[in-house]
């Protein structure tokens, strides 16, 4: 039966096409077998998460003796702990003499509305009646100036209150490598830009962005407007790994640098050098600004942009869409095959609005890849079209997302590399797919 949400994709009129085409194509296809493992990895964790948000507020507001209103600037990245950390900042703020109040910094995500940004933050946990403060959402801009001949939109609460503080997570770019990639400076000329701010930055392709998102950022620090930040790194765990205040004039310099370079040593890894199939339970703007973390995947897919050296995965096979990504499927186009299932999920409309904000960056992305008719037939047509003869080795991976690579399962072929970087968890068992077609999640599977 046909939606009447018509910005959804439907594909119940050609299901029964695609699983009799899948079933004649793979339905003799034998499922692999697959093995538990483990990554040993350094994961640094911090315990008081309050105490060491606390600290870094106090660095940073003893930079000034500026007092009053202040607009605390959140966004819509999955971080941990993000309403104990919020919660800790507006207290430091509130006991320092500040009168904090909550804008959201995201860009045009949340559908490019103040309504959508605001229940963004909500499912987060950043909401007035948690945290006694109020939020103030707008998509409503002002022009601080130029930079490079490019008007720097802002937020308009937070222009026209003239002092910001920002929270968000410092860790690498989706989309390039330089000193300056995701945190404190992408905030400051993107989220707050609101979607006419972040489709300008993004409208010169990754070199614009590359140069002028850190321009912009430093263009706006020294307007005096930022008064600083809390910067906060997470391990390959998915948790916080520590907490870090940053001035103002740090911001888009050589302090937010060093914290990238620390967030660049923790971030989740694939351990291998190439794969023919990698199985990702879900993918979600909840796990990644592109739904799947570029820098795990090694796969760019940006016109003009060449391939990072290094691992290379000859077919990605997402399964799901998280909740949290509210119908955004951005960077669906990462992968090569995926489910019905998983489709069924994605709100164009919501979707197109990130995809074409980001520009040039984001339109490989949003094609949509080849669509199976349950997880059985998306992960049996990758391993077919893997460039292989059937018989030869397997080289596969399977995941829950890019945020969680830890454990993980592999292929048989796959124990050779095992050596000390994977501790084996378990015995080869079949992969758990059940009588619709459908993957159980990797957590489901037992170890040993």
């Amino acid at each position: 039966m046909a939606r009447a949400d018509l910005s959804a994709i439907d594909f119940s009129v050609a299901l029964p096409g695609l699983r009799r085409v899948a079933q004649d194509l793979f339905g003799t296809h034998p499922l692999p077998t697959v093995v538990p493992v483990r990554q040993r990895l350094a994961t640094p964790r911090l315990n008081d998460i309050e105490a060491a948000t606390s600290a870094a507020v106090a660095r940073v507001v003893a930079s000034t003796t500026r007092r009053g209103p202040l607009a605390v600037a959140v966004g819509s990245r999955g971080i941990a702990n993000l309403d104990r950390i919020v919660k800790a900042v507006i207290s430091g703020l509130r006991t320092a003499g500040f009168e904090p109040f909550i804008v959201p910094a995201m860009g045009s995500h949340g559908g490019a509305t103040a309504e959508g940004q605001a229940a963004v933050l909500r499912h987060y946990g950043v909401y007035e009646e948690n945290l006694g403060v109020p939020i103030r959402a707008t998509m409503e801009t002002r022009v601080l100036g130029e930079v490079d001949g490019i008007p720097i939109h802002w937020d308009r609460n937070a222009a026209d209150c003239g002092q910001v503080f920002l929270v968000c997570r410092v860790k690498p770019h989706t989309d390039f490598v330089g000193t300056i990639e995701s945190g404190l400076a992408k905030m400051t000329a993107i989220g707050l830009g609101k979607q006419k701010g972040a489709q300008l930055m993004h409208s010169g392709g990754v070199p614009g962005l590359r140069d002028l998102m850190p321009a912009a950022a430093r263009f706006i620090a020294d307007q005096g407007l930022l008064l600083g930040g809390i910067a906060i790194i997470e391990n390959a765990r998915d948790e916080t790994a520590s907490i870090h205040g940053v001035l103002g004039s740090e911001v888009g310099r050589e302090g937010e640098a060093r914290l990238l370079a620390e967030a660049a040593r923790l971030i989740p890894r694939l351990p291998f050098t190439d794969l023919d199939v990698l199985i990702v339970d879900r993918m979600g703007k909840d796990i990644s600004g592109t739904g799947m973390d570029t820098k795990v995947l090694n796969r760019l897919r940006v016109l003009g942009e060449p391939e990072p050296d290094g691992l290379r995965i000859t077919s990605v096979v997402a399964l799901d869409l998280t909740e949290a990504s509210d119908g955004n499927g951005i960077g669906f186009g990462l992968a090569d095959f995926v489910p019905v299932r998983l489709v069924d999920k994605i709100d164009l409309a919501a979707s197109y609005t990130n995809i074409l904000t980001a520009g040039l960056s984001g339109v490989k992305r949003g094609h949509l890849p080849i669509v199976m008719p349950d997880d059985r037939f998306a992960i049996l047509a990758a391993i077919a079209c893997r460039g292989r003869f059937e018989g030869q080795p397997l080289r596969l991976a399977w995941i829950q997302d890019t945020l969680h690579t830890e454990t993980l399962a592999i292929s048989e072929d796959l124990l050779d590399e095992a050596g000390q970087d994977l501790e084996v968890l378990g015995a080869p068992r079949p992969l758990p797919i059940n009588s619709e077609g459908r993957l159980e999640p990797l957590g489901a599977i037992p170890a040993r």
